[in-house]
């Protein structure tokens, strides 16, 4: 009867969806987790990869629920890192950590992201070796105070040819991250050190603190949006 015969058609289609579904929901997380291994895995050790999403279709268009990532020491660049953290636009829960981080030439450690939604919250430690080791060998960072998204740091030494002595504040303004000098009275100086047009930063923090090691260092923190 041609009225059994659609409802068998129906039937074995409905079946065959579902079990497409539920093979999507089997395989498409260890793929997704594979993908992203290998992306970061361009920079250093990957340790582990965790992806959930239901459905796990939603995976095909860079949709997830959520992701943790455990990583060793990586290698990269703060346009690459960026780049990374964009790419995880379509993931609603984020939690990576990396044992350390070579960040251009500044080397980090207990690095950690966070992502819930847009928003975007990073913590690190630097050691005062690492510090000294990014700067030029004349000059010393000194941490004078952090409040308000922002931190205000003293450096002394070899500065633009003299030896003296400037206070600067580390802050965000219009997404971007610059370094205002404070060079009374001649007119300010803005520094970018940060900017991407992906990343849209929201305030800064930074406090002294000491590795489990014993190393002293800076505790460093940064919040900011995806767009």
């Amino acid at each position: 009867m041609p009225v059994r015969r659609a409802q068998r058609i129906a039937a074995a289609v409905a079946g065959a969806l579902v079990l497409l579904l539920l093979l999507a929901q089997l395989f498409l997380p260890g793929i997704a987790a594979s993908r992203i291994s290998d992306r970061v895995g361009r920079y250093g050790r990957v340790r582990a990869v965790h992806v959930s999403a239901w459905p796990a279709v939603k995976l095909l268009w860079g949709d997830a629920d959520s992701v943790s990532l455990r990583a060793g020491q990586l290698r990269v660049s703060p346009a690459n890192a960026a780049k990374l953290a964009h790419e995880a636009r379509g993931v609603a829960k984020l939690d990576a950590t990396a044992t350390g981080v070579r960040l251009g030439s500044l080397q980090l450690s207990a690095v950690s992201l966070r992502k819930r939604g847009d928003e975007l919250s990073a913590e690190a430690f630097v050691s005062d070796s690492a510090v000294h080791a990014a700067l030029p060998s004349s000059v010393q960072l000194q941490l004078l105070r952090s409040q308000a998204g922002s931190v205000e740091v003293s450096a002394a030494g070899g500065l633009f040819g003299f030896s003296t002595s400037l206070d600067a504040v580390v802050q965000p303004r219009e997404g971007r991250l610059v370094a205002v000098p404070r060079i009374f009275p001649l007119p300010a100086v803005t520094l970018t050190l940060f900017s991407d047009p992906h990343i849209y930063v929201g305030g800064v923090a930074a406090s002294r603190a000491t590795s489990p090691a014993g190393e002293p260092g800076y505790r460093l923190s940064m919040r900011a949006r995806l767009h």
